[in-house]
């Protein structure tokens, strides 16, 4: 039997510091599980990411070059309908500004530009949303709103239940903007 005493035993937990997830690892785990889910449980949509070409007539420019590439998280695509699906796992899924809690602005622009890039032919067959896992806030975003002809969506997942209502969620998505 091998006995620590409690100073020793200090020292020993300072000495190894356990590995904490930050918000980048839980937001790209978070990612990963959906994108799994849907390959998974619906084997018939094709699910990827996807690198999205920026909708530019003079591709010749030079200008493209100093462009960020545009990766999804998630495409899934269902005959002619595609839906991107950009995760977000964060500590607060709201912001404040001027007083009033919005949806982060830079999220909603990713969104909304990697969908009108990918639809360039303007038929609204390209639907984009914002997946959040949900947090202990007051206030979850929900948003369903026609830009043009395309459709975008701020939604929240609920990870703190069994997994069948985690489930239920999901295939709602699907369900509900792919048919």
């Amino acid at each position: 039997m091998i006995v620590i005493d409690h100073s020793k035993l200090q020292e020993i937990v300072a000495a190894y510091k356990m590995a904490t997830f930050s918000d980048d690892h839980m937001n790209r785990l978070f990612e990963k599980f959906v994108l799994e889910y849907y390959r998974y449980h619906f084997p018939k949509l094709s699910a990827y990411p996807d690198q999205i070409s920026w909708d530019i007539t003079d591709r010749d420019t030079a200008a493209i070059d100093f462009l960020p590439s545009m990766k999804t998280d998630i495409t899934l695509h269902k005959g002619d309908r595609t839906l991107i699906i950009d995760t977000k796992y964060y500590g607060r899924m709201m912001q404040e500004q001027f007083d009033k809690q919005t949806i982060h602005s830079g999220n909603l622009y990713q969104i909304f530009t990697y969908v009108k890039n990918l639809d360039s032919g303007n038929t609204g067959n390209v639907s984009g949303m914002l997946l959040y896992a949900r947090t202990q806030e007051g206030i979850a975003p929900d948003l369903d709103a026609h830009f043009g002809a395309n459709r975008i969506m701020v939604r929240t997942l609920d990870l703190n239940c069994d997994f069948s209502l985690i489930s239920k969620q999901l295939n709602y998505v699907v369900e509900f903007v792919l048919n």
